[in-house]
């Protein structure tokens, strides 16, 4: 109870104590922060997706602003030598504003990416966006087979008929990649399960449905109990190891995040950085309550 009444009043409090929490999460505040931890998980053998933080803007001068930082994160990371990909949100390309002009943006970032041989994926906004989200990546798809994936939340009841419905694109020689995670938005009951236990009834019947019919799974969670089943259906489908990976967030869960890459599978973690980062903590926090006590001893407890 406590962890959570701390959680819900962090977004109220000073950023300055909210970056208490904040930077077990975040890689730090510039592109030269996230180059850094990238290259320090790449020395792990820890492949990397990279996300300038931010969403829902309100022009589309914005929108503009953040396609030229994204292009010059991909020709940043190229020059590095960062093995990772790249995540965006269509908000942060004017997706609820102008929906043409965040197609032209997004062509735009993904084709500088595939000028690489690399690769974006489009994450998967709240319910407003879901839509517009898929038929975005189906446009996108067709220009770029190879370079853009997508992004399922497994709460969100719709999610397994989506699915379902892009099997159209998926092919043996080019099948399509999928993120499969929980889901972290609020949304209402009518379209969200809700519970633990129910939302992972439903994780683990949407990841059964893309590990047996062929879809590039990216197993998104720092749950044992899901894992422990993602193992499973890689067992049961003999899914090749070129056909899945596991990915986690930056500073969530290292010891099971190690033992994973120990059973020899492939790890991705994505690593969030930028000064718009407070947004993205809160929601963290929320998600997980239990960091509160965390920050309450980095407060109070020297050492």
């Amino acid at each position: 109870m406590f962890n959570k009444l701390i959680a819900a009043i962090l977004p109220y409090m000073p950023k300055s104590f909210v970056w208490l929490f904040s930077k077990k999460y975040i890689a730090g505040k510039t592109l030269d922060d996230a180059i850094h931890v990238s290259k320090n998980l790449n020395d792990k053998g820890i492949l990397v997706t990279l996300d300038l933080l931010g969403e829902f803007i309100k022009n589309l001068d914005e929108a503009e602003a953040n396609k030229n930082a994204y292009l010059e994160i991909i020709d940043t990371a190229e020059k590095n030598n960062i093995k990772g990909t790249y995540s965006i949100k269509p908000t942060f390309f004017g997706l609820l504003i102008d929906k043409e002009t965040c197609y032209q943006y997004l062509k735009e970032v993904i084709n500088k990416a595939a000028s690489y041989r690399n690769f974006i994926r489009i994450d998967m906004e709240d319910s407003s966006c879901i839509d517009l989200e898929i038929e975005l990546f189906r446009r996108l798809k067709q220009e770029f087979p190879k370079n853009v994936g997508l992004v399922f939340q497994a709460y969100m009841k719709r999610t397994l008929d989506d699915i379902k419905n892009l099997t159209d694109l998926n092919t043996k020689e080019q099948p399509l990649n999928i993120r499969l995670c929980k889901g972290i938005y609020t949304e209402p009951a009518e379209i969200a399960y809700k519970g633990y236990k129910n939302i992972n009834k439903h994780f683990i019947e949407q990841m059964d449905f893309l590990l047996k019919n062929g879809f590039y799974t990216a197993i998104a969670t720092h749950d044992r109990p899901l894992i422990d089943k993602a193992y499973e259906l890689i067992e049961k489908y003999e899914v090749p190891k070129d056909m899945y990976e596991f990915q986690m967030l930056y500073g969530v869960t290292p010891n099971l995040r190690q033992e994973i890459i120990n059973k020899g599978h492939k790890m991705r973690v994505y690593v969030p950085y930028g000064e718009k980062w407070f947004g993205y903590s809160t929601r963290r926090l929320k998600e997980n309550p239990k960091m509160a006590s965390h920050i309450i001893k980095a407060l109070f407890i020297k050492k």
